[in-house]
């Protein structure tokens, strides 16, 4: 039997004290390049600061939570066909795949600086718009249109 995984603890950021904010930065480090990633992520928190008047945090948290999906679709062998079984997404996993698709989005954007088009998205994200979001959406469309092979999740 496989060993389970032992997670790692990671540290809150030093800006903000809070360890959502960490993990993100370290999505957006590139080449073990942490100093880089946190002025990318600080100076998109002070344009939406900026931009929106509020607290770059609470527009933060709300964009992680519009943005995290609540089903998947998940491929499931039975009697040699394969289906699309849709499955609820877990806490860790659904933080994951919100700051997956936010900084997918920031960074398919085209001309820009990388804090300006991070922070367009976080915003686009908390008013319910943006690419993150419509991944979240089509993600549920896939789980909604194979809610029949429901009864194969396990």
């Amino acid at each position: 039997m496989r060993r389970a995984y032992k997670k790692h603890k990671i540290e809150p950021d030093r800006v903000y004290n809070d360890v959502v904010v960490s993990q993100f930065i370290n999505k957006v480090m590139q080449d073990g390049k942490k100093s880089t990633a946190q002025k990318i992520v600080y100076s998109a928190f002070d344009i939406i600061k900026e931009k929106t008047k509020k607290e770059p945090l609470e527009v933060f948290k709300l964009a992680i939570e519009n943005a995290s999906p609540i089903l998947e679709v998940k491929p499931k062998r039975i009697g040699g066909a394969t289906y699309q079984v849709p499955m609820e997404v877990r806490g860790e996993r659904r933080l994951a795949l919100a700051i997956r698709w936010i900084l997918d989005g920031a960074r398919n954007k085209k001309g820009k600086a990388m804090a300006e088009k991070l922070a367009t998205e976080l915003i686009d994200c908390t008013n319910n718009q943006g690419s993150a979001i419509k991944k979240k959406q089509d993600t549920h469309r896939m789980a909604e249109a194979n809610k029949a092979f429901a009864h194969f999740a396990r």
